[in-house]
């Protein structure tokens, strides 16, 4: 096998050089041109890595590299002429996403997965009560936070009456997330679990985009 299909070949070469993530016709026209743009484009590839901390909103880097310089864990993957290098590390959150190219919002990234739930040491999430609040949250709290755009994913609890959750989408960097929080998925919570008086937000709202609410 020559070092470039090693790397990837063409997309049915081999049963693990599947595509990871779908571009559109649109996304692959833009990038090539910012390739082009660049020196010795033929030798570069798209890298797209997932830049967010577990438990934050999704946020990504795009970056031109030249793709034989690619690490032995990270993906490449062929897209029409172009290189696309994805970290080993992020192949499982970005399986299933969508590169796409509106002339409105450039590229965009449309992702079905959501953030990894972040580790916090003490919290307890495998019990009969943490099934109870993820039930509530999938069939309750975050169908009515899609209306604003956000989801909230359940952490732990701490034993003594706290739900630690995080905030995506439009409620992540939202200035109205604290009170979307606090009165709206606490009542829900408390009013229909034995077990959670309250819950506190671990979001790291500086990273948001505040792309809802003004």
């Amino acid at each position: 096998m020559s070092p470039l299909e090693a790397l990837g070949g063409e997309p049915d070469s081999a049963p693990d050089s599947e595509p990871i993530i779908t571009i559109t016709p649109e996304a692959i026209e833009n990038l090539r041109e910012m390739r082009d743009d660049e020196p010795e484009g033929n030798q570069l590839g798209l890298r797209l890595a997932i830049a967010s901390d577990a438990g934050e909103d999704f946020r990504y880097d795009l970056s031109f590299e030249e793709f034989l310089k690619a690490a032995f864990t990270d993906e490449v993957r062929t897209h029409d002429d172009m290189k696309v290098i994805i970290p080993g590390d992020d192949v499982a959150m970005l399986t299933g996403a969508t590169l796409d190219y509106t002339s409105t919002q450039g590229l965009v990234i449309r992702n079905p997965n959501k953030p990894e739930v972040p580790n916090v040491e003490g919290l307890i999430n495998d019990d009969v009560l943490s099934a109870e609040v993820e039930a509530l949250v999938a069939a309750e709290v975050n169908p009515a936070l899609a209306a604003h755009g956000g989801f909230v994913t359940y952490v732990g609890h701490d034993g003594e009456g706290t739900a630690y959750m995080t905030m995506g989408g439009g409620c992540h960097g939202c200035s109205m997330s604290k009170m979307t929080m606090l009165d709206g998925v606490q009542t829900m919570l408390s009013e229909a679990i034995e077990g959670i008086d309250q819950v506190r937000d671990l979001t790291d709202h500086t990273t948001g985009a505040n792309p809802f609410y003004s």
